[in-house]
């Protein structure tokens, strides 16, 4: 007896005549509908990036292993905004918030046409998790291919190597004289040489690592975009997907508390970015697992830092795979007891995913013993200033910044604070606040790497933190405290801090605190008015504004 696609609904009866035809005008054969799965290729490729140019050679790849196995695939398309071009400027509010139009675009199009299963082709910062929490959302066999990190950049005759971070932190080199003209201009042209997700261990390949951890895509997120591998490694996607629509595997036989445990592990042994702390928790929140930060803290105190990516260590996502990889990281990670074993879209346990990988180079991906730390490299915070908690990715901080006390400086978004860097406003020892930042004050939670990018380039990285409602891109590293809440647009105690203000910071004990008694802040709170975001009324934005949770929630928007 054949078997039933969920697709079929749209295809068989004589009702569902004007379906088949549509079909037809398409190519597809009449003796193949109803008689095999028709799996929706989600292609995010777009010409805005590096990380999204080459996606449509691994789509064409995985619609070429979904009809070697018997399947029939349809491709369509997606938002990605470049978290890179957006920074800086207005354009920012926009990455965090696009996540939910990338779930939702998704979720439109897979229930409209009733697909059988998914193969997502994605890559980049919010694209990434947009996907996995419309895989959660749907429930539908789901498998993604994320589109690998890019190749590291070579000058100096292929002495000296640069990423995006370098190109980063040039900016405040150039401005201080450091460096000149002329080698900014070979930096800029050098430093992103290929296609793929940006050549370090920032957002965007430090979700693709984790959509491995979780067992929602074969082994091998590893694999540089340009590398032929890639495009075997989605061939080889697209025959498995037809397999998981046979074998009725769903997500929601995969992403459950042990898969999101194995993501926190993996993410705390490599120094993940710390706005995994936004897209865990909404991927948990899609799949109904609880979520708690007391969680994160307790794997954060049980798991070593293994290794160490650019910006916050010195080698390149290229080498992690060389090394053996995120399959390596799992297998080492699990022979400590570390992680939980858990059915992945393999169709096989997390055990037998790793069981044969090898670790290949000590220094990439180090033991328990020879660690960079005996525990994880992102850490939770609390005290009066984030009440409800806050997060600083604690392996990118130089050792003279894990305790500083100093005077605030106050800004009302980034910009002003730049400036101030760059004019030699800030002086060594302060403390640097940026509020009206967050998902909802922004709105968006705009990044703040154009301020720790100009931190380090002005020589006071190792004199000076800074504290925000809003995030850090993976490129950050330095004393860099993000995702306060409450939002200075709640009313968090972040809107009354005024320059001058003591803030205590002590990283290793999780504490972030302002040093004024409480009648004064009484006072100021009877002052306080509500930040107003510009946005147009009626716009996304506006709206996203109005229902977007906490931070510390994984900004998700109200489900009421």
């Amino acid at each position: 007896m054949d078997k039933k696609f969920k697709s079929n609904i749209t295809v068989e009866g004589i009702d569902r005549a004007p379906h088949r035809s549509l079909y037809y005008a398409t190519g597809i054969l009449p003796e193949e509908l109803g008689k095999k799965p028709i799996i929706g290729i989600v292609n995010t490729a777009n010409e805005t990036m590096p990380g999204h140019n080459h996606l449509t050679r691994l789509a064409e790849a995985a619609a070429n292993g979904v009809l070697a196995a018997g399947g029939i695939p349809v491709k369509f398309s997606t938002i990605g905004i470049c978290d890179g071009i957006a920074t800086g400027h207005y354009g920012m509010h926009y990455p965090l918030a696009s996540r939910e139009v990338i779930a939702n675009s998704i979720e439109c199009m897979a229930q409209a046409h009733q697909y059988d299963g998914l193969v997502m082709v994605v890559g980049c910062d919010k694209i990434v998790p947009g996907a996995l929490m419309a895989a959660a959302r749907l429930n539908l066999p789901t498998i993604l291919i994320t589109g690998g990190p890019m190749l590291v950049g070579n000058m100096d005759g292929g002495h000296r190597q640069i990423c995006y971070s370098d190109l980063v932190d040039s900016q405040g080199l150039l401005k201080r004289g450091i460096i000149d003209q002329d080698e900014m201009d070979e930096i800029e042209i050098e430093a992103l040489p290929t296609c793929g997700s940006c050549n370090m261990l920032g957002t965007a390949n430090t979700m693709s690592f984790l959509t491995e951890a979780l067992g929602m895509c074969l082994p091998g997120a590893s694999i540089p975009a340009p590398y032929n591998a890639k495009l075997r490694y989605a061939k080889r996607t697209g025959e498995r997907i037809v397999d998981m629509v046979n074998e009725d595997l769903t997500p929601d036989k995969i992403l459950n508390e042990k898969a999101i445990h194995n993501a926190l592990v993996v993410d705390m042994a490599i120094g993940g970015s710390s706005n995994t702390m936004l897209h865990l928790p909404a991927i948990a929140n899609e799949a109904d697992v609880p979520f708690t930060f007391d969680w994160v803290e307790e794997i954060a105190d049980s798991t070593p830092n293994l290794v160490k990516l650019k910006p916050s260590g010195d080698h390149y996502p290229e080498q992690l795979h060389h090394a053996g990889g995120i399959t390596a990281v799992m297998h080492r990670l699990n022979e400590y007891g570390l992680l939980q074993d858990n059915l992945t879209v393999t169709g096989k346990q997390m055990s037998e995913n790793v069981a044969k990988a090898e670790v290949k180079d000590e220094e990439v991906i180090r033991t328990k013993e020879t660690a960079y730390s005996q525990k994880g490299a992102l850490k939770i915070l609390h005290g009066n200033l984030a009440a409800d908690g806050a997060v600083c990715k604690i392996a990118g901080v130089l050792p003279e910044m894990l305790t500083h006390r100093g005077p605030a400086r106050v800004f009302d978004q980034e910009e002003p604070a730049v400036k101030a860097i760059y004019d030699g406003v800030v002086k060594p020892g302060d403390v640097v606040v940026v509020r009206y930042e967050g998902p909802k004050g922004g709105p968006g939670m705009r990044e703040m790497l154009a301020f720790t990018g100009a931190m380090f380039g002005m020589g006071l990285a190792d004199s000076v933190a800074i504290v925000t409602d809003g995030r850090f891109s993976g490129a950050t590293h330095g004393a860099a405290i993000g995702h306060v809440s409450p939002e200075a647009a709640e009313g968090g105690l972040l809107a009354l801090v005024e320059d001058g203000d003591i803030i205590d910071i002590d990283l290793p004990n999780g504490k972030v605190d302002l040093c004024v008694d409480e009648a004064t802040l009484e006072e100021r709170r009877k002052n306080w008015q509500p930040h107003k975001p510009d946005v147009k009324p009626g716009s996304y934005l506006d709206r996203y504004s109005r229902l977007v949770t906490s931070a510390m929630k994984g900004a998700v928007l109200k489900r009421d």
